[in-house]
Order: C-alpha cells, then structure tokens, then sequence
C-alpha cells in the first residue's frame, strides 16, 4: 500500500511517540513515588528532617516573586552606609497611611534559613538586578562567589557619574 520508506517514518514516529509518553508516565508516575519515599526516609532522621523540612519551606515560600517588586533588593543595616541583601517575600499596605510596605526577609550567611524580618517602606528597598540563586550563591559562600556588579546607590542612575566632592 505505501512505500517502504513511508512505512519506517510512519513506524519510527510512532515509537518515538510511544517512548516519549512512556517515559513521561514514568517520571509522573514512578519519579513522584519514589520522591514520596526518600522524603519520608529523611523524615526519619531528626536532624535532617528538621534541615531539609526548613530548606522545602523555604524555597518553596520563594517559587512566586511578589507583583510588581524585585525579589533580590539591598537595605539600609546596620547603618545607612552599609547594605545587606534581603529577600522582599510580600508586599503589604500601610492602613494609617497607605504607604506600600515590603516584607524583607534579611537571611544570615552561611546558613540562609535562619535570620530575621524586617517590615519597612517599600521606598526604602534598592532593587538590584540578582537573580535569587546568586543571592543564595553570595550568602551560601559568604561573599565569595557575586556577580561583579550590584546597584548600592537608591534612585542613581549608573550612567551618571556624581558629582565632585566639595574640597
């Protein structure tokens, strides 16, 4: 009926279709089972359970980033001249003043999932162009590993230079 050449492509595609949706039932199927089963044997271990339970919680807190707001942002601590990277987690409204406010959450290096919250003006936050895995990456190694660049200065434009300092 067909050529032979048809009948191979035609057989060839349709067992590519076949692995492919093998493999996918597969992964859905046998890769959430077996998920299932090593978080519940690290279930069993105290210390790990109490580590990497924080760690889920966590990064799964940090899948979605607040609307309209960069994720990764710089704040005014301990002094107005020093910066530390926080982490906005939500952005909430001042009911007295209807300020926009940013929930930061200041992590500490090395270990990111202890450290603090600071509610703070939304005004006050410096954007900066990381990524949150660069974050992670500059807090896990406490400053080693950073991309080169950062923004430090609020509202500057970085094509500006400054002003001379008065002499």
């Amino acid at each position: 009926m067909f050529t032979p050449w048809v009948e191979y492509l035609v057989a060839v595609a349709l067992t590519l279709v076949v692995l492919y949706f093998l493999g996918w039932a597969t992964t859905q199927v046998l890769g959430r089972r077996l998920l299932v089963w090593f978080e519940s044997l690290l279930d069993r271990v105290p210390l790990v359970k109490t580590i990497y339970g924080g760690i889920k919680i966590f990064l799964v807190a940090f899948q979605t980033k607040p609307d309209g707001v960069e994720r990764v942002v710089l704040i005014d601590f301990p002094s107005p001249e020093m910066k530390t990277i926080g982490l906005v987690t939500r952005t909430m409204i001042d009911e007295a003043s209807g300020e926009e406010l940013a929930v930061v959450y200041v992590p500490t290096s090395p270990n990111p999932t202890s450290g603090f919250i600071q509610i703070m003006s939304l005004a006050k936050v410096i954007s900066t162009n990381w990524t949150l895995n660069e974050a992670m990456q500059f807090l896990l190694t406490a400053g080693t590993q950073a991309p080169d660049t950062i923004t430090f200065a609020r509202n500057v434009d970085a094509r500006e230079k400054p002003p001379p300092a008065p002499e």
